[in-house]
C-alpha cells in the first residue's frame, strides 16, 4: 500500500468525523463554516484511536502526518492537522515537531497560535466582522482576497459599558464570550474618554509577567466564583490616542506601548517572547490541544511589567502618518488594495523613532486596519505582535473617542 494511498484512506477516515464536530451554530442564530473555531479539537476521535493508523510504525507514521501538515496549508482542509493532534499521545508527540509556530509557518492551527507573534516578512491577512446590535467583534483569518470570503473563525470581542470605562471581553468561543468563561483568553480596557487603553491577557505572556495590582481584588472574588478561571490580568499593551485639533476632518494619532516586547524584536535576529501553552484551567476545554509547545529557539522569556518610559526597552509603535490628497481631498495611507472605504479608523501602526532600529524599518508597516464594508474591516498583522494582540489594538479603533474627534 503506498503512502500517498494510506494518506487519502486518512484523510477519509477524518472527513467522517470532522463532519460530525467541526460544525458550531452561527452567533446570529445560523449555522455556517465561518464559525469552525480554531479550538475544534474537541471532535470525538475515540473510535479512531482504536483504528489501524494508531498502531502504524513510527516512521511510517512521521512521514504521513508529514506529508499531512504539508499538504493542508488552508483552512477549512487544515482541519485534519488538528484531528492529528487528537488522536492518541503518540501522534501528538509527533504533530509538536511538525506543526510550527507562525513566525516560522506563516500558519495559523491550534488556539495556542493566536497568542505568538506573527510571521516574519509578511503580512497575516485577517478581517474583523462587527455585530453592531449586540456590541460584538468577531476576527477571521481570510482565505482568500475578498472581503465577504467564508473566512476562518478565530476570535470573538464583547463590548461593555461600564460607568467609568469600557470593556471589550475577548474569548476564544463565538457562543460565549464573557469574562467567567473557560475560554476567555483577555481583554480590553479603557478610560472614560476613551483615550488610553489597556490590553490584558488572561494569562502571563512570559515568565517575568505580574498581575496588576488594581484587579488584584477583583480576581480574588472572581477565582471564588469560577476556579477554572485563570488568577490573573496581566497588561501586554498600552494604547493612547492624542487630540486631534481638526477635529474628525483629520487622522488620529496613536501611540502603543507593548509590554514584554523587546524594541530590538523589530531588528535582524531579535526575538519576542513566544507563549507556549495555555493555563491548566482550560485543559477541559482543549483536550487535545493545550499539549502543543513550540520546538523554536525563539520562544525566551523577557522580564515584564508596566511601563513609564522607553527606558525599560519595550516595543513602541505609532500610527504611520497619512498624507493628504489634494485630488481627493482626503489623508490617505497606501494599504496596498487592503482598504477600500475611508474612514477616521483607518490606521498603519509602525515602530518609534524611539526604538532603536535604522529609520528605514520604521517604514514596515507591523499592524494595519482599515475599512472595506459597512461592518467589515481588514486586519494585516506580522511579527513581533500576536493575533491577540492586534485584534485587541483594532478594537480600541472602534471605540468613541470623545476628546479626539
Amino acid at each position: 500500500m503506498s503512502i500517498k494511498s494510506i494518506i487519502q484512506d486518512m484523510k477519509g477516515e477524518f472527513g467522517s468525523i470532522s463532519r460530525r464536530g467541526f460544525d458550531v451554530k452561527f452567533g446570529y442564530g445560523m449555522r455556517s463554516r465561518s464559525h469552525r473555531v480554531v479550538q475544534d479539537s474537541s471532535v470525538p476521535v475515540d473510535v479512531f484511536k482504536q483504528s489501524c493508523w494508531a498502531n502504524m510504525p513510527p516512521e511510517l507514521l512521521r512521514d504521513v502526518l508529514m506529508r499531512i501538515e504539508a499538504s493542508e496549508s488552508t483552512w477549512p482542509p487544515r482541519k485534519n492537522v488538528v484531528v492529528c493532534a487528537g488522536v492518541c499521545r503518540n501522534w501528538r508527540e509527533i504533530m509538536k515537531e511538525i506543526v510550527k509556530t507562525p513566525e516560522i509557518s506563516c500558519k495559523l492551527t491550534f488556539p495556542i497560535s493566536l497568542k505568538q507573534p506573527g510571521p516574519r516578512d509578511s503580512l497575516l491577512q485577517c478581517y474583523i466582522k462587527r455585530n453592531r446590535s449586540n456590541q460584538t467583534y468577531y476576527l477571521y483569518l481570510g482565505l482568500n482576497q475578498a472581503s465577504n470570503d467564508d473566512g476562518k473563525f478565530l476570535l470573538a470581542a464583547r463590548k461593555c459599558r461600564r460607568p467609568t470605562c469600557t470593556d471589550y471581553i475577548i474569548s476564544l468561543n463565538c457562543n460565549d464570550v464573557s469574562k467567567g468563561s473557560s475560554t476567555y483568553i483577555g481583554k480590553l480596557r479603557s478610560n472614560f474618554l476613551g483615550t488610553k487603553f489597556t490590553v490584558y491577557d488572561a494569562q502571563p505572556p512570559n515568565a517575568g509577567a505580574k498581575v496588576t495590582k488594581s484587579c488584584s481584588t477583583r480576581l480574588i472574588n472572581m477565582k471564588q466564583v469560577s476556579p477554572r478561571v485563570p488568577a490573573g490580568n496581566y497588561p501586554v499593551a498600552h494604547i493612547s490616542y492624542e487630540l486631534n485639533v481638526l477635529g474628525s476632518r483629520g487622522p488620529r494619532r496613536m501611540h502603543c506601548v507593548m509590554d514584554g516586547i523587546p524594541a530590538s524584536s523589530i531588528e535582524p535576529g531579535g526575538v519576542a517572547p513566544t507563549q507556549t501553552e495555555f493555563l491548566h484551567s482550560n485543559l477541559d476545554t482543549f483536550p487535545s490541544l493545550l499539549f502543543f509547545r513550540s520546538k523554536s529557539t525563539r520562544s525566551e522569556s523577557f522580564q515584564s511589567g508596566p511601563l513609564s518610559d522607553q527606558k525599560d526597552g519595550m516595543l513602541v509603535l505609532r500610527n504611520k502618518s497619512p498624507r493628504w490628497h489634494e485630488q481627493l481631498q482626503c489623508w490617505c495611507l497606501n494599504f496596498n488594495g487592503r482598504v477600500t472605504v475611508a474612514s477616521v479608523k483607518n490606521f498603519q501602526l509602525v515602530a518609534s523613532p524611539e526604538n532603536a532600529a535604522a529609520g528605514q524599518e520604521h517604514e514596515n508597516v507591523i499592524l494595519q486596519f482599515g475599512k472595506v464594508g459597512k461592518d467589515v474591516f481588514t486586519v494585516d498583522y506580522q511579527y513581533p505582535i500576536s493575533a491577540f494582540q492586534a485584534f485587541a489594538i483594532c478594537l480600541s479603533s472602534f471605540d468613541t473617542k470623545i476628546a479626539c474627534e
